[in-house]
Order: C-alpha cells, then sequence, then structure tokens
C-alpha cells in the first residue's frame, strides 16, 4: 500500500509536531554557547584536537621567535657585509683613480667577494630616492645608508638570483651584481618545511593513534544500544585501554544480571501460573457441581471472579514474557500489519490501513505482533474505526494508531500504562479488559528500544504512536 500524503487531520498534526521539534532544536542552539558551536563534538575530534593544538602552538611560538631572531640577525649579518664589500670598493678607487688602479680593484673584488662590479662614467642616478619594499631591499638599504652613505637604487629584477646595487660616484655611476646567495640564505625555507613536514607527520600518527583508541569505545556505544534494542550482542569482547576494558566489562554484567532476571522472572511466573491454575481448576469443578436453585446467581458471580482470575494470570504472564527469550530477526513490518488489520477486520473493527511496501526491520516478529494487535484491540473495543499509520523517518519508524471513540483524559494517559490499571473501573472484562494491554504494549516497545505515546487523535479519540529505533 503507498504512504499517506499528510493531508487532512493527521497530516496537520504531523507538520505540527514537526514544527515543534524543529523549534526546540533552533532553541538548544540559541542557547549553546559560541565557542561549543565550533569545536568538534565527536570524542575522536576533541582527543585529537587536544593533542594537536599544543603542538601547533609550540611550533607556531618556535617559527615567530625563529623569524624574529634568525632572520634579523641573518640577513643583517649578509646585507651589512655587501655594503661593507661595495664601501671597501669605493674606498679603493677612491685613493687610486688611476685607470691601472681602476682595474686593479675592480678585478681584485671580482676575485675575493664575488661581486661584480662596473664603472660607468658620465651616468647619474635619479634624484628621487627608491622607495624600498621588500624585506630583504629594507635591510639591504638600511646598510647601505649606514656602510656608503651614498644615494643608491636596488634592482631585484636584473636578472635570475643577482641583486644590482647602483652607486652614484662623483663620476658616474659604480654598478655592483650581487648573487642571492650573498643576501639570502635558504635556511629559514628548510626550517618551515621541516616545522610543516613534522606537523603532518604528527597529525598523521595522532590519526591513526586516536582512531585505535576510539574503535572499542564506538564498538561498546554499537553494543549497548543493539542490548537497549533488545537484540544480540554474543560477538561482543572486551578490547582497548584499560579504562574501555573496565567499561565493557560491566556492560558485559550487566547484560547477564539482565537476562538472568528476565530468565528468573519467566521461569517464577510460569511456576506461579502452574500453581494458580490448579486451585482455579478445582474451584470450576466445584462451581459446576454445585445444583441449588438458591444459589444459582452467587455461583455465577464466583464463576465470573474465578473467570477473571484466570485472565488476569494469563495477561500478567503475557505482560511477564513481553521482554522474553524470543530471538531478534528481520521482520516484515508492512506483512504483520496487514495481517494484524485482516484479523482486527475479521472481529469487527473498520480498519484502513496506510504502510509503504517493503518495510523491514530487526524485531521479535511474536512480541511485536502482540504490541499492536492490544493497541487494535483496545481500538475495537471502544471504538468502531481505526486507522493504522507507518512510516519511516530519519532513524525511526512510527506507527500510529487512531480511532474515533471516547479517548482517554490527559490527566489518565501515565495511570494507563501501570499494570491492571482501568478506566473503567467497572470488573465488566467485556468493556474494560484485565488492564494489561497497554502496559504489554508498552513493556515490547521499549524492549525493542523504543516507546508509546498517547495523545488525542484528529479523528476524535485516541492516538497510540509506537515509535520503534531502525
Amino acid at each position: 500500500m503507498t504512504a499517506d500524503t499528510g493531508s487532512g487531520p493527521a497530516g496537520t498534526a504531523v507538520a505540527d509536531a514537526a514544527g515543534t521539534a524543529a523549534a526546540r532544536r533552533a532553541e538548544r542552539r540559541r542557547r549553546t554557547p559560541l565557542v561549543k558551536r565550533f569545536l568538534p563534538r565527536t570524542l575522536f575530534g576533541r582527543s585529537l584536537l587536544i593533542i594537536v593544538t599544543p603542538v601547533i602552538l609550540a611550533q607556531a611560538v618556535a617559527t615567530w621567535i625563529f623569524y624574529d631572531r634568525h632572520w634579523d640577525t641573518v640577513t643583517n649579518r649578509l646585507a651589512f657585509a655587501v655594503a661593507g664589500d661595495i664601501a671597501t670598493v669605493i674606498s679603493m678607487l677612491e685613493r687610486d683613480p688611476s685607470p691601472a688602479g681602476l682595474d686593479w680593484a675592480l678585478a681584485t673584488t671580482a676575485r675575493t667577494t664575488d661581486l661584480i662590479v662596473t664603472l660607468e662614467p658620465g651616468q647619474t642616478l635619479p634624484t628621487r630616492k627608491q622607495k624600498l619594499s621588500g624585506l630583504l631591499e629594507r635591510t639591504l638599504g638600511k646598510a647601505m645608508d649606514e656602510r656608503v652613505a651614498r644615494p643608491f637604487t636596488i634592482n631585484t629584477r636584473v636578472a635570475h638570483e643577482w641583486y644590482e646595487i647602483r652607486v652614484q660616484m662623483p663620476d658616474g655611476v659604480l654598478s655592483v651584481m650581487s648573487p642571492e646567495r650573498r643576501l639570502f640564505t635558504p635556511t629559514s625555507y628548510i626550517f618551515i618545511l621541516w616545522m610543516v613536514g613534522s606537523a603532518v607527520v604528527l597529525f598523521a600518527v595522532a590519526i591513526l593513534f586516536m582512531r585505535n583508541q576510539i574503535r572499542p569505545i564506538k564498538r561498546l556505544a554499537v553494543a549497548a544500544d543493539a542490548l537497549g534494542k533488545g537484540r544480540d550482542v554474543q560477538s561482543f569482547k572486551m578490547e582497548g585501554a584499560t579504562e574501555v576494558r573496565q567499561a565493557a566489562s560491566a556492560f558485559l554484567l550487566m547484560r547477564e544480571r539482565l537476562q538472568r532476571q528476565v530468565n528468573q522472572r519467566t521461569e517464577m511466573l510460569a511456576g506461579v501460573s502452574h500453581d494458580l491454575r490448579t486451585p482455579l481448576t478445582r474451584m470450576k469443578l466445584a462451581l459446576d457441581m454445585i445444583e441449588h436453585p438458591d444459589l444459582d446467581a452467587e455461583v455465577e458471580e464466583l464463576k465470573a471472579d474465578v473467570t477473571e482470575m484466570e485472565m488476569m494470570i494469563e495477561g500478567y504472564l503475557a505482560f511477564a514474557r513481553g521482554e522474553g527469550t524470543e530471538a531478534v530477526q528481520p521482520t516484515d513490518l508492512t506483512r504483520l500489519l496487514n495481517e494484524l488489520a485482516a484479523g482486527a477486520r475479521r472481529d469487527g473493527t473498520e480498519v484502513t490501513l496506510t504502510v509503504p511496501d517493503g518495510l523491514t526491520l530487526p524485531l521479535r516478529p511474536n512480541a511485536m505482533r502482540r504490541c499492536i494487535a492490544n493497541l487494535l484491540v483496545n481500538a475495537g473495543r471502544h471504538a468502531g474505526t481505526a486507522w493504522v499509520k507507518a512510516e519511516r523517518l530519519d532513524r525511526s519508524v512510527e506507527i500510529t494508531v487512531d480511532d474515533d471513540g471516547p479517548g482517554i483524559p490527559a490527566a489518565l494517559r501515565t495511570e494507563v500504562f501501570k499494570p491492571f490499571f482501568r478506566v473503567d473501573s467497572s470488573r465488566n472484562l467485556d468493556t474494560g479488559g484485565t488492564g494489561l494491554g497497554l502496559t504489554i504494549a508498552r513493556d515490547v516497545a521499549r524492549s525493542h528500544g523504543g516507546d508509546i505515546t498517547l495523545d488525542d487523535s484528529p479523528y476524535g479519540g485516541l492516538r497510540a504512536v509506537v515509535r520503534l529505533p531502525v
């Protein structure tokens, strides 16, 4: 059958519920501090942040100190060394300006300083002082001002890996070509690459390490979630750090205690059932053998009491077996609901079913059949028509049972889930039942990790919503 389009009163109720949930999420987001909104939400992300952040900060501080000390010191020394060599060349040219002295000074400079020096007679530099932009240019300009104290220009684009420094002389311009290695050291880049590379390696190692540490915690969470949904967790084993193993050991002990408690309760109630049925059978036989016309009314009342006690015992045993030992298995919920709807129709209840095709969930089929059947029985007992709808949401499946009966007062919607509580205080079993139908239904839903809630139906009666996790 196809899913409902959401129109009509039921669709309006669903839309209102969705709007309320969105409003609650927006309110929680508004109350969350701004810093927490940007922090990782997973344990893996937060642990990684705790490990990596101090290292990155330490490396950032080390890099800043390196640049503040190393760059200033080394670059200044290199720049002042080049400016000093240029000042020496100028002093040599001023001491012996003859052609022979000029040739000797230039040749000596080229041989001993790695500087290529040429004199351009008659040339002049621009009168406007050059604006130095780069850090290296400013450092070299400062050194030239202190050591040479003459007008100069610096050209960093004259050739690849070469700098040109032009100095104004009395009879021309002194052109000095300096290799980049004399003004720049690659250790800064090497240091940065080393820091970045080590950070990347550390980050990768931290990711691998934290994944191995988080994996047992995630498996424990999955096992706890499966146990809460009534599923088998036999394959779970303890692993990981000592604290995680302690938590896993406590989880396994809890699982064993829960299973032992359920088994003991079922066995005890089975014995109680056997012990109570024997005297009840004797009482029924004794009542059937009484043949006294004056006591017919009293005998019929006693027979009704015995019948009520039998029904209460059977109902309580069904309640005790709600969690039961039935194995969880993939169940075709679509087929199960169709069968239950057909059975309710045979009992005289008009049922409208809306369920998507192929809706399969891991369930205990007999327990879930009992849960939905109890809701349909209540709807059939107190109303003439029932509307059953199943739909898959993001992380759950919702089964909604609506009727057009008198409903249940809001003040009693919590009380009706208590064992043997009946809204109809009379002892008529045809109208009130034993008071265990909703108790058993909620017990089954919760054993699957879900729950049942009651609300007003858009059809005028009661709405029961069964939510099952996927």
